[in-house]
């Protein structure tokens, strides 16, 4: 009854409006605002301040500063081969696997359409029919930056609107087609795998989703689909390079072509993940 209820709640609260509100709050310089919250936070969810690059909360010029802290130099070592294709972010697999035709496993009961996922845009989605997909949850306690699973080439960028759910596994059991139905930045690659595509899902207290090559993508949230094309443009990424990066935590969701790549056997449902750590490994 009280996860229905927690579910429902949802539904109910203006989740843009919150989140903006919480966006102001985390940007705050106000010393006695900012400390306060980072140490409540460290404490609350534990966190190993110890990597960080900065170690004392104080150091920090906002809580957003805090949450999407750097880490010090060689804690997250890039897996090295040309095979290999590494975690994009700390956090857990939500979910893994092939999809099925346009459809991926959000979880029991649950599917969704990769089309809708990357914005409607049936061009993007072809090449990921019958691929494969990880979900990659990344909860409050976790480094917030998203990095590079394998060297691509920039090809195009979509800024999707859409609602602001909570992404927790809560939420993933209850709310059909949360992630193609979240507000949501894709970002596209070409590879030597052919197209991958990266979706950075945003949620409820989300204040903004970041690319290193536009900086704030949202807020502003916006009505219709904003698609940015990078197709003259020489933007490569390397393997483990920041992309981009979620203030206040959220979902990496990475597709690949069908029979390009085979999982790790230690990537499964639940399985934790660690920045630079192999996921994969090219076919």
């Amino acid at each position: 009854m009280a996860d229905k209820l927690k579910v429902l709640l949802q539904y109910l609260i203006p989740q843009h409006g919150i989140s903006l509100l919480m966006g102001k709050v985390a940007e705050s310089k106000n010393a006695t605002i900012k400390n306060t919250f980072a140490k409540w936070f460290i404490k609350k969810y534990g966190i190993d301040m110890s990597i960080a690059e900065r170690e004392n909360p104080e150091d920090y010029e906002t809580f957003n500063d805090f949450f999407t802290r750097s880490l010090k130099d060689g804690v997250r070592p890039i897996a090295e081969g040309d095979s290999v294709i590494v975690n994009p972010a700390d956090g857990n697999v939500s979910q893994l696997g092939p999809i099925d035709n346009d459809f991926i496993f959000q979880a029991k009961g649950h599917r969704y359409s990769a089309k809708t996922l990357l914005g409607g845009d049936a061009e993007l989605a072809k090449p990921f029919e019958n691929g494969e997909f990880a979900t990659i949850y990344l909860s409050p306690k976790d480094y917030h930056r998203v990095h590079m699973p394998m060297t691509g080439k920039l090809t195009k960028m979509l800024h999707v609107p859409g609602k602001l759910f909570s992404v927790n596994p809560l939420t993933a059991r209850n709310v059909p087609n949360l992630f193609a139905r979240n507000e949501r930045v894709v970002a596209m690659f070409d590879t030597d795998l052919g197209p991958m595509a990266m979706v950075l899902v945003g949620a409820t207290i989300v204040g903004s989703i970041e690319t290193v090559w536009e900086g704030t993508i949202t807020p502003p949230t916006r009505d219709d689909v904003k698609v940015w094309d990078y197709q003259d443009q020489n933007i490569t990424l390397e393997k483990g390079a920041e992309m981009g990066r979620f203030k206040l935590g959220s979902t990496v969701i990475l597709l690949f072509p069908k029979d390009t790549m085979t999982w790790e056997d230690s990537m499964k449902a639940n399985a934790p993940t660690v920045m630079g750590t192999a996921l994969a490994r090219k076919s």
